[in-house]
């Protein structure tokens, strides 16, 4: 398998969680949420078309690979966290202690991962 995109993908979903984080920060600060068509949405849609894409990959590279302290089941609740604080990091709402401990998660996973794969980097690199 070709790692290189797997740790690309991974980057982008962990810069997605970034901004997933400020967003939700932003919108703690002023009160408001965020507009659906505008930022919701698009925001939500590609966290969702990338984490759906990542998903397979990843289960498959942590299969492959089976690096320390990381599982598929991770992957999956991932994945799914990713879409989650995506759409809930646009409303003020929002628990502020469940959204951190889904943000650190996500963060967690992803790292390892990219750790990982510069540990194991394919000899095809």
């Amino acid at each position: 398998m070709e790692y290189g995109q797997l740790k690309e993908m991974t980057s982008g979903l962990l810069e997605c969680n970034r901004r997933a984080a400020e967003s939700f920060q932003r919108c703690r600060a002023t009160g408001k949420q965020g507009d659906f068509y505008t930022e919701v949405k698009p925001f939500a849609d590609k966290v969702k078309a990338l984490s759906e894409e990542w998903e397979p990959k990843a289960v498959k590279w942590v299969t492959d690979i089976r690096p320390k302290n990381l599982h598929p089941l991770q992957i999956k609740n991932t994945a799914e966290n990713l879409q989650m604080v995506s759409i809930r990091a646009f409303f003020p709402d929002t628990s502020i202690k469940r959204f951190k401990s889904h943000i650190q998660s996500i963060e967690y996973v992803l790292e390892r991962i990219l750790e990982e794969i510069e540990k194991s980097k394919s000899p095809d690199q």
